[in-house]
């Protein structure tokens, strides 16, 4: 899918200051990521962060809104869609981006080509209610299939049938969420996949919408048979079972150690002390999937350096070493063998609330990716609103 020029380039977007969503397969490594995939995720941040203006202020054609929708003059609005609390909250976007032109050099400086490149963004917003969406149904998981059935008006195959989804369940408040939307967004993405069959389809979610957008990639890789998506989700939570976690890493290839220059087309975002990408909880049988990427740093804004590229499915330096249990272990031990009361191990610091149960953070870190999500106002949230985008560059990585 992402066949990489030999030439470098030496220029991002000539329209503002606005830079195009870039291939990314660069030095990024398991301590750091680099600048090209961080200015990516900076972009697609804001993105999602539109989509909180539908169901509210909404978004208007060409693509305008009460946020950050100027901030992209290259996107064209296909359609929003907006359900409701009642209808499993699913709200969101789709649109064009025509791409802007960015100059490739040859080794001696010279312009070589120039290249331009455009995408189509499927967007999903989140829900304010995301623990009473997550608690309310957890309990009751649903058998899964990637694909509708007969009785639910499917009629293709899978255009890959090798991808079989072994004892899956998931949680049918996510489930039924993506039903709802398919019936907008499918019929949209098809004829824009036609017209444009050389665009990535971008799906990009925020809590509820990662999970959304998650099962969403991987009706439109194994159903559609489509090998051009890039998935990017912030504060996603556990979607489903061990079943369902092996069967997406497998379709995304997400499998074992990410090495350097390899493609990563699924980026599952996580931030420290966020509680939801740790829900629904694992004694309910929920898993985390991989490719996750980790935000390190607890207030705004991060720099590269404070994103961690995770490896497996729970790497223990990130979001999964604060789940809280094995800190928990420890003090208590150190408690008995000390001879220290409960109430002194915590006012000493040596326990700690799990990450999971720190519910106060669902508007704080679970809203922080980037910026403080979540608020349709003219320049988002009032603590972004002295802040300046990720800076453009120029340097021979950005893609």
């Amino acid at each position: 899918m992402f066949n990489e020029p030999t030439a470098t380039i030496a220029a991002a977007s000539p329209v503002g200051d606005q830079y195009h969503l870039r291939e990314q397969n660069d030095a990024t490594t398991s301590e750091h990521i680099s600048t090209g995939l961080f200015a990516s995720l900076e972009r697609l941040s804001r993105l999602v962060d539109i989509t909180y203006c539908v169901g509210t202020t909404g978004i208007t054609p060409p693509f305008s809104c009460a946020s950050r929708c100027k901030e992209f003059p290259t996107l064209d609005l296909v359609t929003t869609w907006n359900t409701g609390a009642l209808m499993s909250d699913s709200c969101g976007y789709i649109a064009i981006d025509h791409g802007t032109t960015s100059r490739l050099t040859d080794s001696e400086g010279d312009v070589a080509d120039t290249k331009k490149q455009g995408a189509i963004i499927v967007a999903f917003r989140g829900t304010y209610s995301i623990t009473n969406t997550i608690i309310d149904l957890s309990t009751i998981p649903q058998e899964y299939v990637p694909y509708p059935s007969p009785d639910e008006g499917g009629s293709e195959p899978p255009k890959e049938p090798g991808h079989t989804c072994k004892n899956c369940t998931v949680h049918m408040g996510f489930l039924a969420s993506w039903k709802i939307a398919r019936s907008v967004v499918l019929p949209a993405l098809k004829p824009l996949h036609e017209q444009y069959p050389s665009y990535p389809i971008h799906l990009v979610g925020h809590s509820l919408g990662g999970a959304v957008a998650a099962l969403a990639s991987l009706e439109l890789k194994v159903v559609s048979g489509w090998d051009n998506i890039v998935v990017t989700t912030f504060g996603e939570p556990r979607v489903g079972n061990e079943g369902f976690v092996k069967y997406l890493d497998s379709v995304f290839s997400l499998t074992g150690i990410r090495e350097q220059n390899e493609p990563q087309t699924y980026r599952r975002v996580t931030h420290v002390d966020d509680p939801v990408p740790l829900l629904p909880l694992s004694e309910w049988g929920y898993r985390s999937h991989a490719g996750e990427l980790f935000i390190t740093k607890s207030n705004l804004p991060p720099e590269p350096p404070d994103i961690r590229a995770c490896t497996g499915d729970e790497d223990s330096k990130c979001i999964a070493g604060s789940v809280g249990e094995p800190l928990r272990t420890a003090g208590q031990a150190l408690a008995k063998e000390r001879g220290h009361d409960a109430t002194t191990m915590w006012t000493d610091g040596l326990w700690d609330i799990p990450t999971r149960f720190k519910l106060w953070q669902l508007f704080f870190a679970h809203r922080d990716y980037f910026w403080r999500l979540g608020l349709c106002v003219p320049g988002g949230d009032p603590i972004d609103w002295d802040r300046d985008k990720y800076p453009n560059f120029t340097t021979s990585d950005e893609l």
